[in-house]
This record gives C-alpha cells, sequence and structure tokens, in this order.
C-alpha cells in the first residue's frame, strides 16, 4: 500500500529538487531553517520540506540547510525555486548585517 501512495505522489509531483545549502554551524543553519520556514510555499502544485543536516563532505562543525522541493510542473518548480533563493539571500544578508560571525573575512566599510 505504501508503494501504490508513493507511486501516487510521484505522478503528482513528477518534478523534483534537492538543494544542500551549507553554514559555518549549526545555529546559523538552525536561524535560517526558522526564518525560512515561517514562508509556505503558495501554491498547490509545489511542496516543500526543509531541514537541517550535517552532509558526509563537510566537518561536524559544519551544518547544511536541505530544502526538496518537488513540483507538478519544471515550471512551478523553476518559480518556487527562484522565490526560495530571493529569500534565502535575504536571510543571509540580514546574517552578515547583524551577526558578526557570520562571514569570518567580511571587508570593513570604509567610511
Amino acid at each position: 500500500m505504501a508503494t501504490n501512495t508513493s507511486t501516487a505522489a510521484e505522478t503528482a509531483f513528477p518534478c523534483a529538487l534537492t538543494l544542500e545549502i551549507p553554514f559555518p554551524d549549526s545555529r546559523l543553519a538552525s536561524v535560517a531553517l526558522r526564518a525560512l520556514r515561517v514562508d509556505k510555499e503558495l501554491s498547490p502544485l509545489v511542496q516543500r520540506t526543509l531541514a537541517t543536516v550535517i552532509p558526509s563532505a563537510l566537518s561536524a562543525d559544519d551544518t547544511a540547510l536541505r530544502v526538496e522541493y518537488k513540483a507538478a510542473t519544471n515550471r512551478m518548480l523553476r518559480v518556487a525555486v527562484n522565490s526560495f533563493f530571493d529569500s534565502l539571500a535575504l536571510v543571509v544578508e540580514v546574517m552578515q548585517e547583524l551577526d558578526e560571525d557570520v562571514v569570518e573575512s567580511r571587508p570593513m566599510d570604509s567610511g
């Protein structure tokens, strides 16, 4: 029965993409997760899951934000992922401005 359910889900959402965005530590990945989780997908044709993970390619101190998208069409997937990257860019920009240890080699302002 589980096979039928997963097949139905795959049929309804045939387009999928998984992203892993690395962060310097688990605290920052968790902050990004909490900030991005607030905005739900508006379209019923797109599903998104967010989680923090420790990928094997990263050190034990590093954590990644894993985002899994499933969509009914390639266009819906592209629109959802573009919107996600806009939100992610804003979250990282705020982290850079408000949290001193986000970017270790941050250039000094000349002003």
